[in-house]
């Protein structure tokens, strides 16, 4: 068995378990009372016994992850306190991702692997709106039209709205004001850097499972300063992530450690505003993603974030300091309280209140997998530098990555947008062609009923009349509709037809 991680120190060391880390676990705790670092030794200790982690990076803090700690007062001095003999400092490997490109590799999804349920959210569409999208992929399977980017969603979207009539029957109303909301919507997207995010190569979820050459778990860090400036967008990619790795890792049973630990960071995002479809997913995807072996953790600042369907799937616990300025804020307090296992010899709601900045209430999961009972406890140092590195040392870090050039060639294949604009070009070349057709047809009538009125002997081929010279002109004006009722009134004249 792989020896237990020392994540917090009590009276006695706070061990978690790692054949106990894929039953998942919560990491709350009001702003600046140290979740970050908490978050940070966590994902040192399991990169240390080979175990790679996947989190996202809301504030840039977590970089300090690929460099070695040092000269850092508070650090020595939790050290000193805590007795630690063994601390040492030291970097660990780390792959830098970033949906934009700029502070990391690439991350890209296609359109058509996010699905109509994960992009809906992401657009905020109500259900109608979300009902049409999923006719519009519908369509796209049926007739072989790859969605890969925000072009091809697009294309496909006007290619439904132009043909709506020969839809309704198979699929029912198609409305014009939904299709206009959702492309409403992408155009949002785009604004916010949406353009970005969808394409090829899209991630290789393998890629986020890797060890370095001294068997050190890649610590993969997400840089989200930016995309957390839309908040829906942010929360579907990572559950998309999350969702790729249910879908694509095979079962593994219990394991002596987890394949991935998969931190969510600002998880209230995730649920906030939420329809039940998609809470329940989300609730499926927790509860059996344990037999892939991965562990997942909500970080958040309180446990109410969580909807109770979810915090019931996550055994490993650790409560930092929240405050309680008013009701609303108290009942909170007593509802993280109530969350853990009850310890008679601590008031658990009066304690989180009063812990300090690296204090926390932990219960981990023991052997037999059950809650253990809460303690107050100080989580350990991190060995890494605490806080960002240089943009020299992250462009370091990106150079020397195991997957350096790869994301970064952004390759655009045949697919929907390329294949119905040529539809629509070999449709408007067809049509140029039956019209001109047409005009030659009515060309070649005319010309022959005007030989026939006016004479077309031999005899008189040489000579050109006056009648002759007014036929030679109104068979120019065939072309116009004025031209055409002239002729008709010369001819009718000539027929001696009654007007």
């Amino acid at each position: 068995m792989t020896e237990p991680l020392h994540i917090a120190q009590a009276t006695q060391p706070l061990y978690l378990l790692p054949q106990m880390a894929n039953r998942h676990g919560l990491i709350t705790g009001a702003t600046g009372t140290g979740k970050t670092v908490t978050l940070q030794v966590m994902a040192e200790h399991f990169s240390a016994i080979g175990v790679p982690v996947f989190m996202s990076d809301v504030k840039g803090d977590l970089s300090g992850v690929s460099q070695a700690g040092g000269g850092n007062a508070k650090v020595e001095a939790r050290v000193t306190q805590l007795a630690l003999t063994d601390f040492s400092y030291q970097a660990y490997p780390v792959t830098f991702w970033d949906p934009f490109g700029a502070m990391g590799h690439p991350v890209r999804a296609t359109i058509s692997d996010m699905g109509p349920l994960l992009l809906g959210r992401m657009l905020n569409l109500n259900d109608t709106q979300a009902g049409v999208l999923n006719l519009v992929f519908k369509i796209a399977d049926d007739n072989g039209l790859l969605l890969l980017d925000l072009k091809d969603l697009r294309a496909m979207l006007q290619y439904v709205g132009d043909n709506a009539k020969d839809f309704t029957t198979e699929f029912g109303n198609v409305s014009a004001a939904s299709i206009g909301a959702i492309q409403r919507g992408l155009l949002e997207l785009d604004s916010q850097g949406g353009e970005k995010i969808f394409g090829e190569p899209m991630l290789n979820i393998a890629d986020l499972i890797q060890t370095d050459s001294a068997g050190r778990g890649m610590v993969n860090i997400l840089c989200a300063d930016q995309l957390m400036q839309s908040p829906k967008t942010y929360a579907t990619l990572l559950l998309w992530l999350l969702a790729e790795l249910f879908e694509n890792l095979p079962e593994a049973g219990d394991l002596d450690k987890p394949k991935l630990v998969f931190f969510f960071d600002e998880a209230h995002l995730l649920f906030n505003d939420a329809p039940q479809a998609l809470v329940d997913k989300i609730e499926q995807v927790v509860r059996l993603i344990r037999s892939k072996g991965v562990g997942v953790y909500f970080v958040t600042q309180n446990p109410a974030d969580v909807p109770d369907k979810v915090l019931s799937q996550l055994g490993n616990r650790v409560q930092h300091a929240l405050r309680a300025f008013s009701p609303r804020d108290q009942k909170a307090v007593k509802a993280a309280a109530e969350t853990m296992r009850d310890n008679p010899d601590l008031d658990e709601e009066t304690v989180i209140t009063e812990l300090g900045v690296g204090e926390a209430l932990v219960s981990f999961l023991d052997e037999k997998g059950r809650p253990g009972m809460v303690e107050r406890a100080f989580i350990l140092p991190p060995q890494g530098q605490i806080g960002p590195i240089t943009p020299a040392q992250r462009q370091a870090v990106i150079a020397d990555s195991l997957v350096a050039g790869h994301y970064e060639k952004e390759v655009d294949r045949e697919s929907a947008y390329e294949k119905l604009k040529l539809r629509a070009e070999q449709a408007a070349v067809a049509s140029t062609q039956q019209t001109e057709a047409k005009q030659a047809e009515t060309q070649a009538d005319n010309g022959g009923l005007l030989g026939t009125i006016f004479g077309g002997g031999s005899g008189n081929r040489g000579r050109q009349g006056a009648m002759e010279a007014m036929a030679k002109s109104a068979a120019r004006a065939i072309g116009s509709e004025m031209g055409r009722r002239i002729i008709r009134g010369v001819l009718g004249s000539l027929l001696g037809s009654k007007r």
